[in-house]
């Protein structure tokens, strides 16, 4: 049997409060691009995206969550997500994946940036910019009307056709007043399939592109994701509403 998925709707008060939360993340983003360097720490950038998550009367949502220790996650290169930020120091010609979670007064915000660290080479930019344009185009697809699916299937249709995998062990989710809310929302998959989408649904789209395998494994960590290959992985996410017509970015200032 094929239990249907329940989606919540949310109130444009609820979408407003969601809001809230996510400008949080995406004022953390403005302040990371401009600190991310090389002979930064990732325990640094964790210690600046806390502060400003606190002095705006907000909670950390990823912190505890699972028992998981920090704020952001920060995967750098091969890691593709849930990296602990710790003492090691990015270098040049890396490419870093941060993410990040917020909850103020009970609505969460979540969303996710790759950024160069100095100069990086063609091939890393090329799978920045084609994970980047996946969100897009998966943003793009979720309107009234369309199936979960066809989210789905548009970002594996573009990632796969400029030459790399999505990750499908890892998806993105709902979002509300949970960090994860049903749906799980695959970056793979057939068009036409799932629920409609309805206006007042909000989910966290986030693509998770590799260079080579679409394979992954766990480290002893127990949390940081790496490509089975050892080649490099991007990540994009926001947080979007579905409205009347295109769907709203809430995670963008």
């Amino acid at each position: 049997m094929h239990t249907m998925v329940v989606i919540e709707i949310k109130s444009s008060r609820e979408i407003e409060q969601l809001k809230k939360s996510n400008a949080i993340v995406a004022e953390i983003f403005e302040k990371l691009k401009k600190t991310v360097a090389s002979g930064v720490t990732t325990r640094e950038l964790d210690r600046i995206a806390e502060e400003m998550i606190l002095k705006r009367g907000a909670i950390p949502a990823f912190k505890g969550y699972r028992n998981y220790p920090a704020t952001l996650c920060v995967s750098i290169n091969e890691e593709v997500v849930h990296g602990i930020p710790g003492p090691r120091r990015l270098k040049e010609g890396d490419i870093v994946s941060i993410d990040v979670g917020v909850n103020l007064n009970g609505y969460f915000g979540d969303a996710a940036i790759t950024l160069p660290v100095g100069e990086i080479d063609q091939k890393a930019k090329r799978l920045m910019e084609v994970t980047e344009k996946a969100l897009q185009i998966g943003i793009e697809m979720a309107r009234v009307g369309n199936r979960l699916y066809d989210i789905s299937h548009a970002i594996q249709k573009w990632v796969e056709s400029n030459g790399f995998s999505v990750v499908r062990d890892f998806v993105g989710h709902g979002i509300g007043k949970s960090l994860h809310e049903e749906p799980q929302i695959p970056n793979f998959g057939s068009a036409g399939q799932g629920p409609r989408l309805e206006k007042g649904m909000v989910f966290a789209l986030e693509p998770m592109v590799n260079e080579g395998t679409h394979e992954v494994k766990i480290l002893s960590d127990g949390w940081t994701v790496v490509t089975a290959d050892g080649k490099r992985s991007a990540h994009f996410e926001h947080t979007i509403a579905i409205t009347d017509g295109k769907a709203e970015i809430l995670s963008m200032l």
